[in-house]
């Protein structure tokens, strides 16, 4: 796979967009649970498919840009908001970056190594894959200046309040469903949905700026543009209460670009049992 990969990096960004493209609608057509789900979600966030339906293509093009993302030269990148982390960091302090499902994911936080990672790296949470090979290639692709990597688990947690507390800059998916137990339910368009608790527990307990982000992805292989933008609300102190003021900040990011959010995403779904 690793090799896989590599050869797809020296292909140029458009044409991986383009394959990219007719996959997500191969795998639209071919699978009924996911199509499903992804009109049940769009509907249930109350958006017309014609203005969405290109979100099916966006699907595929997150997975084909991997290769050029991880292994590839460098793409180009566009920033929007730069200023909110200037402040934070000439502040002296810690960062907590929310990015839900919404364009390029990779891209937030590698560019925020690149531009700003030589003053205060960036740690990202992640989930490990249960394949030792999947596991390995993207613990080599993610490995560069300025970018870290902490696991879900306690140890992973504990590194991600370290990092804060030395000012440094750590990387979320607020819109990601936890495992049982760490979470709380409350409303994400309308609906009760299983929401961690962790991103407004490490920005209460560190005292962190809670900064949204995410990369849009630019037509025709163009790069990404990086937004970046205050919370704007302050946190309640309540778990369920703060969850609730955290998932409508995601709404309205998603409501910036709905056509490149993972609707397929089973946003939800009972949570799993498991501890970190």
């Amino acid at each position: 796979m690793m090799v896989l990969f590599r050869i797809l990096s020296w292909l140029p960004l458009w044409l991986l967009h383009g394959i990219g493209w007719g996959l997500g609608w191969v795998v639209f057509a071919l699978s009924p649970t996911y199509r499903r789900r992804f009109v049940a979600n769009l509907q249930q966030a109350g958006h017309d498919w014609r203005e969405c339906r290109g979100a099916v293509g966006q699907t595929g093009q997150l997975v084909a840009e991997l290769p050029r993302l991880w292994f590839g030269r460098p793409a180009n990148v566009l920033w929007d908001g730069a200023q909110h982390i200037e402040h934070a960091l000439a502040q002296g302090r810690g960062i907590v970056f929310l990015t839900p499902h919404l364009g390029s994911f990779e891209i937030t936080a590698q560019a925020y190594a690149a531009r700003f990672g030589a003053r205060q790296p960036i740690t990202v949470l992640f989930r490990p894959s249960r394949q030792p090979r999947l596991r390995a290639l993207v613990a080599s692709a993610r490995s560069r200046p300025g970018l870290l990597t902490a696991p879900t688990t306690m140890a992973g947690v504990k590194q991600l309040i370290k990092a804060l507390r030395q000012g440094q800059s750590v990387g979320l998916l607020p819109d990601q469903v936890p495992p049982q137990g760490l979470g709380v339910w409350a409303p994400f368009y309308g609906r009760e949905a299983y929401t961690m608790t962790l991103s407004a527990r490490l920005a209460q307990q560190t005292g962190a700026v809670v900064l949204l982000a995410w990369g849009e992805r630019l037509s025709w292989g163009r790069g990404y543009t990086v937004h970046v933008q205050p919370l704007g609300t302050p946190l309640p102190s309540d778990p369920q209460a703060a969850a609730a003021v955290i998932n409508l900040a995601m709404e309205q990011v998603i409501a910036t670009c709905p056509q490149q959010y993972l609707w397929g995403y089973a946003r939800y779904k009972q949570p799993r049992e498991e501890r970190l």
